[in-house]
Formats: C-alpha cells, structure tokens, sequence
C-alpha cells in the first residue's frame, strides 16, 4: 500500500504530465486534497509534503480541522460541499473558500456573516453541467443573472466556477462536457476583473479538466485511500 506522501507525488507527476500534454504553465493548476472523512494524522502527512490546499465537504467536521491547525497561516481551507442556509455563519467565519454557491440567499448569508477582520470570502458558483437531479448547482443560462448578483456583495469575492460533471469513462465525451464549463469561464472573466479559478476535475477526468482550462483539481481518494463514511 502506498503512503500519503507517495501518493501525492503519484498525483502531482500525473497533473505535470497533464499539463504538459496540452502545452500549459505548471502554475496554472493547483491541487486540492480532498481531506473529508480522513483524520487530521492524514493531513499531517500530506502538510509534511508540502501541500497547503485542503476541501472539506461537512461544515463542523472542516470546522474542527481548522481549528486543530489554526497555528498553521499557510493552510488554506476549502468549503466544497452543498451548504445549508443554517451552516452559512460557519463556513464565513473560518473557510476561505466556498466553492458550492447555487443561489443567492447562500451568498447573502455568507456575505452578511463574513466577519469584518478577515478578508472576503473567495467563492465559486456552481454549475449543473451534466444537468442531474441529483446534483447541486445552477444552469448556464443562470450564470449572468446570479453571478452579477454576487459581484456586488461586499463580504465575498467571485472568484469563478465550479462544476462536478457526471461520471464518464470516454476521455472525448469528458472533454465535450468540461469544454462547455471553460467557454462559460472565459465569458465571465470578460465581464468581472476577479475570475481566475476553474475548479473542476478529480481522479477519473482530471486529464480531460486540465485540457479544458481547469485551474484547480479536488483530489481525495488517490492521495489518502478510500474513504470510511460510517458516521456520515
């Protein structure tokens, strides 16, 4: 069994061959270890190589790992689950980011509840791309009108898109489908100065993401193993 820290160079060769495939900077992809479910030895592991980025999908859960590595100011956390209206303070008190935004009440919540110490929260909007009933997420055709409703909310900053499509093994068929989330990124990037992330791509798709623009990949399982969600 790989460790951790073999994993993660496993990954990150993996992301470079990616890149350099199709003919883009290293700088523009960032990793982002899904860390939901793990214990915070895992994350020990993973901070001792070297990675800073961390997703969390249960709000008191991330909480809690926040507040064990607060002494840590280089760790950033990422809120990329569906959040309820009730979990909103939580998350604008101690993420940084917040990648699940689908309606605005969310982002007036956050927004309001942002504390006034800390600099806005950095949030994504997600887009529905495969259009599943069991997914969040908005459709294109309501990207304009939500996201000019955030970019005016003072206590969040739009930082872009986020998107999990359906599971697809065909690499063609994956790229249809992202290509579809990097035209819609390059239209709101002409329109608010703040747009520079892309988050899509896991395991299974990262290679097709990175080709169509991806600037940031959630990766869990092949970096800390399956995931036990016996208490989820």
């Amino acid at each position: 069994m790989n460790t951790i820290k073999q994993n993660l160079v496993n990954v990150r060769s993996h992301i470079d061959a990616a890149i350099q495939k199709c003919g883009r900077s290293p700088k523009e992809v960032t990793l982002l270890a899904v860390s939901k479910t793990k214990p915070t030895s895992a994350i020990e592991e993973a901070i001792a190589c070297g990675q800073t980025e961390f997703g969390e999908n249960y709000v008191q859960e991330g909480v809690d790992k926040i507040n064990y590595f607060a002494n840590n100011s280089t760790l950033i956390w990422h809120f990329i689950g569906p959040l309820q209206s009730n979990k909103t303070r939580l998350v604008a008190e101690h993420f940084h980011w917040c990648h699940t935004i689908d309606r605005l009440k969310i982002a007036q919540r956050l927004s309001d509840q942002r504390p006034s110490s800390l600099p806005p929260l950095n949030v994504l909007i997600q887009i529905n791309i495969s259009d599943e009933n069991s997914k969040s997420g908005i459709t294109l055709t309501e990207l304009d009108g939500l996201a000019a409703q955030i970019s005016i909310l003072p206590g969040i900053k739009l930082r872009g898109l986020m998107a999990i499509p359906a599971p697809e093994s065909d690499y063609n068929k994956q790229v249809a489908v992202l290509e579809q989330m990097n035209i819609a990124f390059k239209q709101l990037q002409m329109q608010y100065p703040n747009i520079d992330t892309l988050s899509m791509g896991m395991t299974d798709d990262m290679e097709a993401a990175i080709a169509c623009g991806s600037t940031l990949v959630r990766i869990g399982t092949a970096i800390f193993g399956a995931r036990d969600y016996a208490n989820k």
